[in-house]
């Protein structure tokens, strides 16, 4: 029995923790939202939207001073819990008719394109001498959702913790380096704002993260890559069963001397690691939007602080990443990661091209 004055000062402690982390990331924030208005008093609009410019300001920051324990707690929660509340919000702005509209052509596409990107990566990083454990993290982090992936993978397999290190470390700076520069392929390519949804729901890593990638170019970008999305994340369940029922036979490929003592012992992933929280919520949102449950009225000012909430969780990843962690993890995992990320692009981009989409 949970003595109730205890666990409440507990959850205090936990706050106070917390909140000079929160608030160095809602400072980075404001500093982003005055660099924005800067642009937009210079030059008219601004090039650089205010959550990109969080991104940049918190890289910055974070090549120079490393946060300590007093901000870590903070930038974490913003970093996370932030963003997922964020996605659950965003729910609120999307209609179970937006995501009927994108066909049966294209949901069995999004199918298709994690199938072929998981065997073309896992390819692509045996061809680079990784380690098949190393390999398969990276395919199924680099087509499905990057570190829930990888988390959901690693004991299934037996990957040890220097395989997932490595992995989570390269999917969290190439996910800000593809948030950044994926805009950029709108004029180059002429994409339309559906096209570049369904080009940002296929390539970028997290959920989150897509709403990073949209926001700046429309609200329409928004939906369709945030559902698209979520359809790739939910192929995680039926590859973690597939390669549960695999693994016997993968395993007996490396010898005993090749297993080393620190691979986690395997089990079968929770739920919760399969479907995330905030996709249920997500999904629950959906739903009421699509009833008439949340009035028209209140989506405009919930989807503002959707995309509040969603700055300030930018702010906080580029205070996570740290882009000399690159170096540390080797030569051969950045290339076959890079050339991984480029291959989805790239079959992505021909996804669209083929069903004719926008």
């Amino acid at each position: 029995m949970i003595d109730t004055p205890v666990a409440t000062r507990s959850t205090r402690h936990g706050v106070l923790r917390s909140l000079p982390g929160i608030l160095l990331c809602i400072l980075v924030t404001g500093l982003a939202t005055a660099l924005q208005l800067v642009e937009t008093r210079l030059v008219g609009q601004p090039y650089l939207e205010a959550l990109v410019l969080a991104i940049l300001l918190g890289v910055a920051i974070r090549s120079l001073w490393t946060p300590g324990d007093l901000w870590h707690p903070g930038i974490v929660f913003s970093g996370k819990i932030l963003l997922e509340i964020a996605v659950v919000l965003l729910g609120a702005a999307i209609s179970a008719r937006a995501v009927l509209a994108l066909g049966p052509g294209l949901l069995v596409g999004i199918v298709l394109i994690v199938a072929v990107a998981i065997v073309a990566s896992y390819g692509i990083s045996r061809a680079f001498r990784l380690p098949w454990r190393m390999a398969m993290l990276i395919a199924c982090g680099n087509s499905i959702c990057g570190n829930s992936a990888i988390a959901a993978v690693a004991p299934i397999i037996g990957a040890d913790s220097d395989d997932i290190a490595s992995s989570i470390a390269f999917t969290a700076v190439l996910g800000v380096v593809v948030v950044l520069l994926l805009p950029l392929l709108v004029p180059v390519f002429l994409l339309s704002l559906t096209q570049y949804g369904v080009l940002a729901g296929l390539t970028v890593y997290a959920v989150p993260q897509v709403l990073a990638a949209t926001l700046p170019i429309g609200a329409l970008s928004n939906q369709v890559g945030t559902v698209v999305k979520l359809v790739r994340v939910l192929t995680l369940g039926p590859v973690v069963l597939a390669l549960s029922l695999l693994t016997r036979r993968m395993r007996d490929e490396a010898s005993e001397a090749e297993a080393p003592a620190s691979h986690t012992k395997r089990r079968y992933p929770p739920l919760h690691e399969l479907v995330p929280w905030f996709i249920v919520g997500f999904l629950i949102m959906l739903t009421l939007r699509s009833t008439g449950m949340i009035p028209t009225s209140l989506v405009a000012p919930i989807t503002r602080f959707a995309n509040l909430l969603t700055t300030i969780s930018m702010a906080a990843l580029g205070l996570s990443v740290d882009v000399r962690v690159v170096a540390l993890a080797g030569p051969r995992v950045a290339a076959a990661v890079t050339l991984s990320l480029v291959m989805l692009g790239v079959i992505s981009f021909g996804l669209i091209r083929v069903l004719q989409i926008g």
